[in-house]
């Protein structure tokens, strides 16, 4: 099999030394471990956002949990968590391969979930036909109902495309109608699971609020040049740019943008746009730059958490997704207290549990999670939640953003 992987003991240890442990950290006995395998992209186009959002926080969860004596059974008893970790390299193929002998040949207890919506997809009928709960925390899809009914315990945990799409484009008519911004937008997307989401759910919002989609394109994933597309941008009379992308062409866009002097009024990007590295990526210019997410930066838990991550993997989270999956590993932990491993009595706490997270009280709906951030903004040194406007905790959006 043509994938590397590591399988290690992870107690309550520094995260730095965890890579030192593969292979040679002597295992308690099978009875005292819960073995937990997940296939993720540490090399490859997905490496970005996967080392960024997911592999970070799994990290940080598996620390915390074996530095506390490990996972707690109905019974009180402890169990450290045992990993076994595959690159799945970016690869669809690679992935399903890795997920295939997590199942059947390591027999792990429990599966973790990819990076990315194309890689959650990939494998959510391999988890149905094995009996693992998935908690697709990175998958963004508006099927997501249709997929909830389909594999029984699948869980998607960060909405649709047709939110965000609706969010932003509620955001920007109230700009327009305020006469901050024209009535033109500039649109490119990822020809990718997600790009395809969001922009099929965004030409009709756009259209139903009277903007007019003066440029609309789509490129392939990977594409490192956009020197041809802001050209076109530039001179499109658009005054909002929007980017439906994964990490590489949202820092690719911003990076040639900043170079081309392409300075629309309101600048959004996809996934990638509320990481800490932004910052630099921008060269300090990220003021007014709108995204995917958002958090409420002054709540005490998210506050906390932000800096348990940055003391422990040495960086912030970023502002979307990051607390998404933590708050899917808190749901599993409580869940598995509660029933212990049974895959049926673990998806139907998950269904229909209330667990206390990150986020605050989460409960489910239909197998998915509903309270979310769907447009954030860089002001200052936060990137902060400005949809839903009427949520508590949401910013007012800075519209037109400063010159790069």
């Amino acid at each position: 099999m043509s994938l590397n992987s590591r399988r290690a003991l992870l107690r309550a240890l520094p995260l730095a030394l965890v890579s030192s442990l593969a292979l040679s950290a002597p295992l308690a006995a099978q009875d005292e471990t819960v073995t937990i395998g997940y296939a993720v992209s540490k090399s490859g186009p997905n490496a970005t956002g996967a080392g960024i959002t997911t592999i970070p926080n799994y990290e940080l969860w598996v620390g915390e949990v074996n530095a506390a004596g490990g996972l707690e059974m109905p019974d009180g008893s402890r169990r450290m968590i045992e990993v076994i970790e595959y690159d799945d390299r970016s690869s669809a193929e690679d992935l399903v391969r890795a997920i295939e002998r997590l199942a059947t040949q390591d027999e792990v207890d429990l599966i973790l979930p990819p990076w990315g919506t194309g890689g959650n997809l990939a494998i959510a009928p391999l988890m149905d036909r094995f009996g693992y709960p998935q908690l697709a925390v990175t998958a963004v899809t508006d099927k997501a109902p249709d997929f909830a009914a389909r594999w029984e315990r699948s869980f998607w945990m960060l909405g649709g495309g047709h939110d965000y799409a609706t969010a932003l484009v509620e955001t920007l008519s109230a700009a327009k109608e305020a006469g901050t911004i024209n009535d033109k937008v500039a649109m490119i997307s990822v020809a990718d699971g997600f790009g395809i989401d969001l922009v099929k759910a965004a030409r009709p919002a756009f259209e139903e609020a009277g903007f007019e989609l003066v440029y609309d394109e789509s490129y392939p994933l990977g594409t490192s040049d956009f020197a041809t597309i802001l050209n076109e941008v530039q001179g499109s009379g658009a005054d909002s740019f929007v980017a439906f992308s994964y990490p590489p062409g949202s820092f690719g866009v911003t990076k040639q943008a900043i170079t081309a002097g392409v300075n629309p009024k309101v600048f959004y990007i996809g996934v990638g746009g509320a990481f800490p590295v932004y910052q630099k990526i921008s060269g300090g210019a990220q003021e007014g730059v709108m995204s995917i997410g958002g958090v409420d930066a002054a709540n005490p838990a998210i506050q906390d958490y932000f800096a348990r991550h940055t003391e422990t993997i040495g960086a912030p989270p970023d502002s979307w997704a990051s607390a998404v999956t933590y708050a899917s590993l808190e749901m599993l932990e409580e869940a598995v207290k509660r029933v212990g491993l049974d895959h049926a009595a673990l998806a139907e706490e998950l269904s229909t549990g209330s667990f206390e997270t990150v986020l605050g009280e989460v409960k489910l709906e239909d197998n998915q999670l509903r309270q979310l951030w769907w447009v954030g903004q860089w002001q200052g040194d936060s990137f902060v939640a400005v949809s839903p406007a009427d949520r508590e905790g949401a910013a007012a959006p800075v519209i037109p953003k400063p010159e790069w």
